[in-house]
């Protein structure tokens, strides 16, 4: 008798010692949602729920070799990637995803973590604009991050709209800009979903009071590149992140001693 398979994301981020955040939030997001997850890191941080004390990136060649070796062997039904500490880790990733013919990328455009700390360089940002962002089928940058990859200030949902628009030229095929930092007293966390054919809608989403939110965003775009590796289109797969992402503020997890991780295997309670 044959054994059973289930699809298999493979996650390409950072790693957080703490748990809550990077490839450690990811393997979490995916199992919750029964998917195998795999892991290709690109850097190592020592942090926890008060901030980051210290960041190494790996080699790029390292981390060429772990995306190739996934792809060699259980190959991916989707691929999330997180953070990128360097230029050259930026290109070498782009370069694997290429070769190995890459599908169902989501794009997280990692920069600072929830604690305010940078986790990335300049130089990266670039690289990460140039060589990563044309390859997501799914962008999902957060407010301060879409200013960045948009290059202007956003203070209203029409501005949101526009940068939407601006960050869709750089080449991603949908671009998600979260609304999770926006008017902090509404009692909405509503997204703006762009697609490439020029439709687009905001995701209504409730506003949890929840002061532990590390690693919300690496914890979506996981979720989301879910919904894709199970056949799901971009604005289903969106959904059903957001959902699991409410769930999994709304079990009020509380741990550390500052921004806490969220509860990922809240059904399991």
């Amino acid at each position: 008798m044959a054994g059973a398979t289930m699809p298999s994301v493979l996650s390409v981020a950072g790693s957080d010692s703490s748990g809550g955040a990077g490839i450690q939030a990811d393997i979490k997001a995916i199992a919750a949602h029964h998917l195998f997850a795999q892991t290709a890191v690109t850097a190592i941080t020592a942090q926890n729920t008060l901030g980051v004390s210290a960041v190494q990136a790996l080699s790029p060649e390292l981390v060429e070799a772990q995306i190739d070796a996934v792809f060699q062997d259980i190959r991916p039904d989707a691929v999330k990637v997180g953070m990128i500490p360097t230029a050259e880790v930026a290109q070498a990733v782009a370069r694997a995803l290429e070769r190995n013919g890459a599908k169902n990328v989501v794009v997280d455009p990692v920069m600072v973590a929830t604690s305010g700390s940078s986790l990335t360089t300049d130089a990266a940002v670039l690289a990460l604009r140039e060589h990563l962002v044309p390859r997501a089928l799914v962008l999902t940058p957060n407010l301060q991050e879409a200013q960045v990859l948009a290059g202007m200030d956003i203070s209203s949902r029409e501005e949101v709209e526009q940068a939407a628009r601006i960050i869709l030229e750089l080449g991603p095929r949908a671009v998600l800009v979260k609304g999770g930092h926006f008017a902090a007293d509404q009692p909405n966390a509503d997204d703006y979903l762009l697609l490439a054919s020029g439709q687009d809608l905001w995701i209504a989403g409730e506003r949890i009071s929840n002061p532990n939110t590390h690693g919300t965003g690496c914890t979506l775009s996981s979720a989301i590149a879910c919904g894709l590796a199970r056949g799901l289109d971009v604005e289903q797969a969106v959904r059903g992140a957001k959902e699991y992402l409410t769930n999994a503020l709304r079990a009020q997890l509380d741990l550390g001693k500052g921004s806490g991780p969220l509860d990922h295997l809240y059904m399991l309670a």
